[in-house]
């Protein structure tokens, strides 16, 4: 059976201002209370609050957390946050219940809390479009993708129709290079950026078949008709899954290298 909504329309009004929103769980399947995990000197939440907070674009970064803990962590270094609810069951869901106390015609910027590195220029960029484009419902990011990207499932792929929305994203392989003259394969970068009617939308929408295949829940808008419009940037940022990471990204942090991902 189909689902009941198939390509909803938005209402094109320009955002009155747009959001940085963080969701930080304490819980975590690989690094146990990633949020709060030290990183050259300072929690690594505080690391991404302070990034995004270079954004000259966002009115406002606030982060969601379910633990008083991270609370605590952020009135400490002078941080904005909100409490939710433990049972959200994802990031998107944690920022829709915030997001019943925000202004209406808001948009919001789904900012990862385990990217410390994260470039607050691209953050400006999706700002400028929600900005700009209020008709686009969901802007992300995405780069080039490297030969290793592509059989990786922990890197998500991308492939765009003609004017730069998603067609699919996938853990595998896309498109598969039959011939020599294959499309480029692009890396999707886990930022999104919502009009606030798309993102209360989504909330309210029941997991698809897609997204429980693949475990991506962007698919979830596309598989029922919600357009998302990708933007090209030179290139990735370093995240925090595991303790390897965490030591690489203060190294970087430490010595002032790169912040780009390999």
């Amino acid at each position: 059976m189909p689902p009941e909504k198939i390509a909803p329309e938005f209402s094109a009004i320009a955002p009155s201002v747009v959001i940085g929103a963080i969701p930080a769980r304490y819980a975590s399947s690989r690094l146990s209370g990633k949020p709060l995990r030290s990183v050259a000197g300072r929690p690594l939440i505080e690391h991404v609050y302070r990034r995004a907070s270079e954004a000259a674009q966002l009115d406002r970064v606030v982060i969601l957390t379910d633990d008083e803990r991270i609370v605590q962590a952020v009135d400490n270094f002078g941080g904005s946050s909100e409490l939710t609810p433990t049972d959200c069951a994802s990031g998107t869901d944690r920022i829709a219940w915030a997001a019943k106390k925000w202004p209406g015609d808001s948009a919001v910027i789904n900012i990862q809390g385990d990217e410390p590195l994260i470039d607050p220029e691209a953050i400006d960029r999706i700002a400028i479009h929600l900005r700009e484009h209020p008709g686009d419902p969901v802007v992300t990011l995405a780069t080039q993708a490297g030969a290793e990207d592509e059989s990786n499932p922990d890197v998500v792929k991308v492939v765009l129709d003609r004017r730069g929305y998603a067609l699919y994203f996938s853990r595998s392989p896309i498109p598969f290079p039959r011939h020599s003259e294959a499309a480029t394969a692009l890396r999707h970068l886990g930022i999104y950026g919502y009009q606030m009617e798309a993102l209360r939308r989504l909330a309210e929408l029941e997991p698809t078949p897609l997204e429980r295949t693949e475990s991506l829940e962007q698919l979830r808008a596309l598989e029922n008709g919600i357009a998302i419009r990708v933007m090209l940037v030179d290139h990735a940022w370093a995240g925090v899954d595991t303790m390897e990471d965490l030591q690489r990204v203060e190294a970087l942090l430490t010595s002032g290298g790169s912040a780009t991902s390999d």
